[in-house]
């Protein structure tokens, strides 16, 4: 597991490749699936959950990049403090892996259907044909 040192000046240490980070290495550590841990340098507290946050609040100031309306924001803070919480916790947490492993399904059928498509299927042996000729002149080339 990556560790990364949280200091007080703000800066982020990668305690795994000694160096300092920011919030873009650690959008690439989510993206990669690799598990990380953000810790106070001081304190050596556990603060994965309050960056994870500081990065989903900037990506939300943009409108064009925003997953959480204002609608949905509401909903989701009514929960807190209720007997529901632990269930919508869950049960959000769930929808997201199904999701993913939706997309996941979803990419693999689209490549399989492009990968035999007519046009697909055109594009290769058009590549065939031209290694075909290509061969067939630098054996030429070779003769002379």
């Amino acid at each position: 597991m990556i560790i990364i040192k949280k200091y007080p000046n703000r800066r982020l240490y990668d305690t795994t490749q000694s160096r300092y980070v920011n919030l873009e290495y650690i959008k690439a550590l989510i993206n990669d699936s690799k598990e990380f841990q953000v810790v106070d340098s001081k304190t050596g507290d556990d603060i994965t959950k309050s960056l994870l946050l500081q990065i989903i609040s900037e990506s939300e100031t943009n409108d064009n990049q925003s997953l959480l309306t204002n609608s949905l924001l509401k909903q989701l803070i009514r929960y807190y403090d209720t007997d529901m919480q632990y269930f919508v916790r869950d049960y959000l947490e769930q929808s997201l892996v199904t999701l993913m492993e939706q997309q996941d399904k979803m990419q693999g059928m689209m490549k399989t259907m492009a990968a035999s498509s007519p046009f697909s299927l055109f594009s290769k042996m058009m590549e065939q044909n031209m290694d075909m000729w290509s061969q067939h002149s630098d054996s030429k080339d070779n003769k002379k």
